[in-house]
């Protein structure tokens, strides 16, 4: 069987239209010991392949971590050939708060095989990583955040809660999650260390993680939110109770957001008004991720300037040539940072 996608956009459009598949997105993650990532990589491409099952997964030997979307009809099917793998049985999914304007949030499958399921920048060797912090429902979460002795934090980059986030969370300004725990360590837990210390992120991975270093470090009261804002939302909803997060859930996938709320806390990156939807810039030299609202989207055609507006009228030539020798990466274009945003 044929381990990898050979269509292009267009083909895989047209071919997932045909289908007419309602699709299911899921998010989910699990630490285990896999002896050969690669060898399970090819396992697991292949049995998700037969059910349509498209997205974005990270294989490591420290576990999986993975976000896709899943053919309704298919979805009891992949949760049993899922279930047939010992460590994945009953790993926790978090389903979609919301499906989003985008037709497909994904629209291919693909498995990579990485050193890690998070880069974290952390030796695993050094501390014990199943030592985490205490996990809080829902309704935990928002009774321990009523406490003026608890101090919460968001573990998300700066593009991620700049559209939404826990009311009173402290948001460290960060490009990774690598990046965020010195900083976080250094500029808001040093001296607060008999206080409840709250973690919450997108789907719980980063928290996992970054609960076990914490205590590692010498704080006892750490807690992690359950499942992230995605189960957050779903049992706030489900349950009836008051949903403390404001604004938009950004998400790794076409979407790009989910709706918690009808708040719009952010703003347009080119002219300053209300905004919270994140753009591609459609010049392919670029690529920087930033917040766009519709009158900049239609009069700058989906590009972060008027420079980029005017690669993406050159011939596909030009348009190479002047894409030669880059690298397009967070290295080089970070996601909404750039000096042509005059509102970030």
């Amino acid at each position: 069987m044929q381990l990898w996608n050979t269509l292009n956009k267009e083909e895989l459009e047209e071919k997932w239209r045909k289908k007419g598949y309602e699709w299911i997105t899921i998010s989910f993650y699990q630490y285990a010991k896999i002896p050969n990532p690669r060898l399970f990589r090819d396992h697991l491409y292949q049995m998700w392949s037969k059910l349509d099952v498209l997205g974005r997964v990270y294989v490591a030997t420290e576990g999986v971590n993975a976000q896709i979307s899943v053919p309704k009809e298919n979805f009891e099917s992949f949760k049993n050939a899922t279930n047939s793998i010992e460590f994945l049985k009953d790993s926790r999914l978090n389903l979609a708060v919301e499906g989003g304007e985008v037709e497909f949030p994904f629209l291919k499958l693909k498995i990579k095989v990485r050193n890690k399921i998070l880069a974290d920048g952390l030796n695993d060797e050094t501390f014990d990583v199943t030592n985490k912090g205490k996990h809080l429902s829902a309704e935990e979460f928002n009774k321990l955040t009523d406490d003026p002795e608890t101090i919460l934090i968001d573990f998300r980059n700066h593009y991620e809660w700049e559209v939404g986030h826990f009311e009173g969370a402290i948001t460290p300004d960060v490009d990774t999650f690598r990046e965020s725990l010195p900083l976080i360590e250094e500029d808001y837990l040093r001296g607060n260390e008999d206080k409840n210390i709250v973690m919450y992120c997108t789907g719980g991975i980063r928290c996992e993680k970054a609960s076990a270093w914490f205590k590692h470090r010498g704080f006892d009261k750490v807690h992690q939110l359950e499942g992230g804002i995605i189960k957050y939302a779903n049992d706030c909803s489900e349950i009836g109770l008051e949903n403390k997060f404001i604004g938009k859930n950004f998400v790794f996938d076409e979407r790009r957001g989910e709706r918690i709320s009808d708040d719009i806390i952010a703003v347009c990156h080119q002219c300053g008004e209300p905004a919270d939807v994140h753009t591609n810039c459609a010049n392919d030299a670029c690529h920087l991720l930033f917040i766009q609202c519709d009158s900049c989207k239609t009069k700058l055609e989906n590009c972060c300037s008027t420079d980029c507006q005017e690669i993406i009228h050159l011939t596909e030539e030009e348009q190479r040539s002047i894409r030669k020798g880059k690298v397009v990466s967070n290295k080089i274009f970070k996601k909404g940072r750039s000096n042509k945003l005059r509102f970030k």
